[in-house]
């Protein structure tokens, strides 16, 4: 199932191909037709295609001196700093496989992940918040090297020496030696023998999600990057895309930014106006000073926009459209904010195992609000029968979302079970069932009605039930325990628990969960435990969390 060409409303024909290529080849095009020409602009400083292109070098030597051969991974614990692009892109330079890891880890899913990715160098910063953490996963882990970059070194002078000068206790005390490098001396080395990389081999990592146990590995390939990166430029209708600036407020670790802003950016040879962490009145400043043209985000972050006192004396008049993925789009956030600020806000739809981007409204002429638009150039679906996926969802009707393009992953790293699970062949061609039930229109507009899968996405940040379950049960006080998501209205979802009370239990609902929040990711923290005497139950008596969330939404 595709769109015909007489009612596809991007700008490149729907039937395009795009050839597969390195990310490293993907920055080079860039550097080569001008390598002045501004890539990063960090907080009053900018990077030029060229200065992150050579330090992406250099980083790549570094490794290499470290040992790194082709397929080690190097993982990136980092928010959304200058680094994190020379160490995406030299890591592969390096042949290495890179790992995505969220600031908001606690040392435990930091360690399980460093374990099952296989991860031997981690780049971090000299902040508290995130060496501290991966400090301890160091001393605990099988990770071999931790590599700390200075944050003061990446921003202008001046803003950089007043706060080594006066800002001391914003920094880590980071302990140097052999396994704890400064990222400066990584970067040392001015070249090495680098080995050949190709498309077909596998470029990341990016750990997703299920409705039962941990997060999996979605294998990426240089192939389903490069190209996905194509595909999401393919969609700018909007003249000379060198000239974009991208608002980089989505944060870099997670796939949507991945695409939509870093390797989006690199395809197009724009420019990416970035913040650390994303705060409305920062990024509503970074807008208006970088003249940017156009913002991914999700719809928390256009909310706190439409929240912030400032946002009617911006001048936004820069900006050409906003893209809101991530998580639904409620429509009364979507109307408010394209009638406060005038620019065109439009919904897509990704997810990791596709590498980023399946679908997007135009972003100028025809769309339909409320739908996740039209598919992106050489994508094809199919709705599958909700309780049969072998079989095709009645003609006209919703069914499972399942997905083949040239950007959707190669598998889950070592989980051929996961994958098996979510992969249908049909006509000779594989498939990736998305979880999502939807239905498609006469113009090929793509509408999510339901979603089979139990992940909570809170603000964008995907939430497993089972590991938060897996926590709250640690408590004596605990007999039982169901978690879901509860709407809410800026974060999209926030997770709830339910449980019984053990025999002879004491604890209340606020005890409970001020416990469980504390033992657990900022993300997944819930806004309450609720106590009840029963929870449902399947017929052979298993937890039914399906019947519990029925009878609460």
């Amino acid at each position: 199932m595709n769109v015909s060409s007489h009612t596809y409303n991007h700008p490149t024909p729907w039937d395009t191909t795009f050839a597969p290529m390195t990310l490293p080849d993907l920055l080079e095009r860039s550097v080569q037709y001008d390598r002045d020409a501004p890539f990063l602009h960090f907080l009053g400083r900018t990077y030029s295609y060229g200065e992150i292109w050579d330090e992406s070098n250099r980083f790549a030597a570094g490794l290499i001196a470290m040992g790194i051969e082709k397929g080690d991974r190097v993982g990136l614990f980092l928010p959304n700093v200058p680094i994190y692009a020379a160490g995406y892109y030299g890591a592969m330079m390096a042949g290495a496989v890179v790992v995505n890891f969220s600031p908001l880890y606690s040392v435990e899913e930091l360690s399980w992940q460093v374990e099952d990715s296989g991860t031997k160098v981690l780049v971090t910063l000299d902040v508290p918040e995130l060496y501290d953490t991966a400090s301890k996963v160091l001393a605990a882990s099988q990770l071999e090297t931790l590599v700390v970059g200075r944050l003061s070194d990446m921003l202008p002078w001046i803003k950089g020496t007043a706060l080594k000068l006066f800002k001391r206790s914003q920094f880590a005390n980071v302990d140097y030696g052999p396994q704890i490098k400064a990222w400066k001396d990584c970067t040392a080395a001015a070249s090495a023998n680098l080995p050949e990389v190709t498309a077909d081999d596998l470029a990341l990592l990016q750990y997703t999600g299920g409705t039962t146990g941990r997060p999996k590995g979605a294998m990426l390939g240089h192939d389903q990057l490069t190209v996905n990166a194509q595909q999401t430029a393919a969609i700018n209708p909007f003249g000379n895309p060198r000239a974009e600036v991208f608002m980089g407020a989505l944060p870099f670790f997670h796939v949507f930014a991945n695409t939509s802003l870093l390797n989006h950016a690199v395809a197009s040879g724009a420019s990416i106006a970035m913040v650390p962490r994303f705060d409305a009145g920062q990024v509503l400043e970074t807008i208006e000073k970088y003249k940017a043209t156009g913002f991914p985000g999700v719809p928390t972050m256009f909310q706190a926009l439409l929240d912030h006192p400032k946002l009617s004396s911006t001048d936004l008049s820069s900006l050409r459209v906003c893209i809101s993925g991530g998580a639904p789009m409620p429509a009364p956030i979507h109307a408010k904010f394209e009638e406060e600020t005038g620019v065109r806000l439009v919904e897509g739809y990704g997810l990791t195992e596709s590498a980023g981007v399946v679908s997007v409204n135009p972003y100028d002429g025809a769309r339909k609000k409320g739908t996740i638009g039209q598919l992106v150039a050489g994508t094809e679906i199919l709705l599958l029968d909700k309780e049969d996926p072998e079989k095709l969802a009645p003609e006209g009707g919703p069914g499972e979302l399942a997905i083949h393009g040239p950007q959707v992953m190669r598998g889950y790293w070592n989980r051929p079970d996961a994958a098996a699970d979510v992969f249908v062949e049909r006509d000779g061609k594989r498939y990736l069932r998305t979880g999502d039930v939807a239905t498609m229109d006469e113009d090929g507009f793509l509408e999510i009605v339901d979603r089979i899968k139990d992940m909570i996405s809170v603000g964008g940040f995907k939430v497993f039930p089972s590991v938060v379950e897996d926590v709250i049960l640690q408590n004596d006080a605990v007999k039982e325990a169901l978690v879901i998501g509860v709407p809410e209205d800026y974060r999209g979802e926030v997770p709830r628990a339910y449980v019984t009370i053990a025999d002879g239990g004491t604890a209340t609902g606020e005890e409970l969960r001020d416990w469980l929040n504390e033992r657990i990711g900022k993300h997944e923290r819930v806004d309450e435990v609720v106590i009840r005497d029963e929870l449902p139950k399947t017929i052979i008596g298993k937890l039914d969390r399906k019947a519990l969330r029925a009878e609460v939404l």
